[in-house]
């Protein structure tokens, strides 16, 4: 234990490192008030996990499912890294969980609870000032070498300084880290106020210290990472193609929790660079599944013979998690944005009537806030006391329509004229310093005209910012329509380096540390984050720090509530629209279980219906 002490010390200095062997009552779980805590076989941020100690596979998974072949994965964009961890390059996202493990995994059934994977039990008190975590003793990286306590410190450390700035922020709030045993981790968190903080380390990614250069650790890697997960990367083309084999002496692969997960023998994940050019790879069976964003294609595209025939197979799915919404961003880092009446006048201007029924065949529904179709959307619902007592400090920033639930979004005729709208969003401008000079809105006092760009990457964002354009129009203003190829978009949008653009933020029904990531003021100048519209709201960030010390669900519902509506007050974005359903189309040679998880599909508990069981 002090070699190793001492080899971290030498790998990472710096203040709030503390690596001791606990005392004999700490080691045994002695809270700081004398009770002792238990070890459990998962954990919930709310209430308890639904499924039993002695559970023998998740609820939405086939424990029969056959083992072998492969499944093909269709992909908009490029990569120039298998390193998902950092902020330099565009990674494969699948790193994550198919090639690197974490202590805890996610059941996809329940908001958010989390099952033992690499760490066999989980133990911490009820005020959540402490976690431990004992790692199953059978756990092996690929190489074959055991998962040590000294893996889990190395892997937080590594990602505390060096990881993206979402990881940073999470594992900094440690306040001691410590190793009792070789197979025991306990992280302290007196004084943190965050009950979350216990499940984001139980979903830390567990890398190797015997195979990780920490010097190198922030560049871009085309090596594929030694991890302890089911698949290994075998192949690589580089921007084109990446090939996951099945790792044949994976540790875990009679869990509980993985029991009809990870059924093929090889995953290809496929890169293209234009989105109908993907889909005409997808009718020529190129390519397994993919999920259509586009109620167009969706209506009418998918006339081709393999649908008829049978061969290609559409699923509709609800899932139970608030509904993903798109939204146009304003940059509020642009002094264009700066002015909230600008960007309330904006929002005006968008004709969604119009967008809906010419565009979505009035598919779509369309709501202010980020927690659609969830208890935890604040649209429409009076705010209880508890969020009056919350806001009261910040009460002059939320409009009392907001506050009361009476405000909704404009409703224009659908005829893209709507006077109504237009005359309310001059009168804003107005009040900003802009007047109309003839056609074109100039600014009052430099004369500038209004105008901006507005980012899109693919043809479907082409179609929605064309129609915004010419809504603006009809007040003066001018807009640019930019189309880049997906990587320049990611690189753009990644460095905040637009005006407006297209986005979407999925949301679980446990927000929690993340919602710093996508909107906190700590965030807003931090590249890399997903605070693409530069807010810098003390309101925002209080609410979320509430949501965070909520121990109750009511309580965690209002403090959510609250937020929304404090983002909604700030008029960051446009929504477009809501998605309520889920959109699959898989070729018949590829199955799925009857039963979808709360969260909606999962390909990895999918499997390959022409081939044979896997020994």
């Amino acid at each position: 234990m002090f070699m190793f002490q001492r080899l971290l010390e030498g790998l990472f200095e710096g203040p709030g490192v503390r690596l001791s062997v606990l005392a004999l009552a700490l080691a045994g779980g002695l809270s700081a008030g004398g009770a002792r805590a238990e070890e459990a076989h998962a954990i919930a941020m709310h209430g308890r996990p639904a499924m039993p100690a002695d559970f023998t596979h998740l609820p939405y998974a086939n424990p029969d499912a056959p083992k072998g072949g492969r499944l093909t994965w269709g992909i908009l964009g490029t990569f120039d890294s298998l390193n998902p961890l950092i902020v330099k390059g565009l990674a494969v996202q699948q790193m994550r969980s198919y090639v690197v493990e974490s202590l805890l995994a996610r059941g996809n059934d329940e908001p958010f609870t989390l099952y033992g994977l690499l760490a066999k039990s989980v133990e911490t008190d009820d005020e959540r000032t402490y976690v431990t975590f004992r790692l199953d003793p059978r756990a092996r990286f690929s190489d074959g070498k055991p998962v040590l306590a000294e893996d889990v410190l190395f892997s937080w450390q590594l990602l505390r300084d060096h990881g993206r700035p979402n990881l940073r922020q999470y594992y900094a709030k440690v306040v001691k880290a410590e190793a009792p045993e070789p197979l025991t981790v306990r992280f302290v968190l007196a004084g943190v106020n965050d009950r979350e903080l216990p499940l984001i380390l139980g979903l830390m990614p567990i890398l190797p210290m015997h195979a990780v250069d920490v010097a190198t650790f922030e560049e871009t890697t085309l090596t594929g990472p030694v991890g302890s997960g089911p698949y290994r990367v075998t192949a690589v083309k580089p921007g084109a193609s990446v090939t996951l084999t099945r790792n044949p002496d994976y540790w875990g692969r009679d869990l509980a929790i993985n029991r009809g997960l990870y059924n093929f023998d090889e995953i290809r994940l496929d890169y293209f660079r234009e989105a109908n050019g993907q889909f005409e790879a997808f009718k020529r069976g190129l390519y397994d599944f993919r999920v259509e964003n586009e109620p167009l294609r969706w209506h009418d595209g998918y006339d081709f013979p393999a649908v008829r025939n049978g061969e290609v197979i559409r699923d509709t799915i609800k899932p139970g998690v608030p509904q993903p919404s798109e939204f146009l961003v304003f940059n509020t880092r642009r002094p264009i944005f700066a002015d909230i009446r600008v960007r309330q006048a904006l929002t005006l201007l968008f004709d969604f009537e119009l967008v809906n029924r010419n565009y979505f065949f009035g598919l779509y529904s369309r709501v202010a806030g980020y927690f659609a179709g969830s208890d935890l959307s604040a649209y429409g619902h009076p705010a209880d006391a508890r969020e009056r007592e919350l806001l009261k400090p910040f009460a002059a920033q939320i409009p009392p329509d907001i506050m009361d639930g009476s405000y909704r979004l404009p409703v224009t005729d659908g005829s893209g004229r709507d006077r109504t709208t237009l005359r309310a969003a001059l009168k804003l401008l107005s009040e900003a310093g802009y007047d109309l000079d003839g056609t074109v809105l100039r600014n009052r006092t430099t004369k500038a005209p209004f105008t901006f760009e507005i980012l899109v990457s693919t043809r479907d964002q082409e179609r929605i910012a064309l129609a915004f354009q010419r809504d603006l129009k009809r007040a003066g203003i001018e807009p640019r329509v930019r189309a880049v190829d997906p990587v320049q978009f990611d690189q753009r949008r990644l460095g905040y380096e637009f005006d407006m653009i297209q986005n979407r933020w999925d949301q679980s029904l446990s927000p929690g540390n993340e919602q710093y990531f996508y909107w906190g003021s700590a965030a807003a100048d931090n590249p890399g984050t997903r605070n693409y519209m530069g807010a810098r709201n003390p309101a925002v960030d209080a609410m979320i720090a509430a949501l965070l010390e909520a121990r109750e669900h009511t309580a965690f519902v209002s403090a959510v509530r609250a937020l929304d509506r404090a983002l909604i007050s700030g008029f960051y974005t446009i929504p477009l629209f809501n998605v309520s359903e889920q959109w699959i189309a898989r070729w018949n040679r590829i199955e799925r279980p009857k039963a979808t998880a709360l969260s909606g599909y999962l390909p990895e508990t999918w499997w390959s219906k022409r081939q044979p069981q896997a020994k």
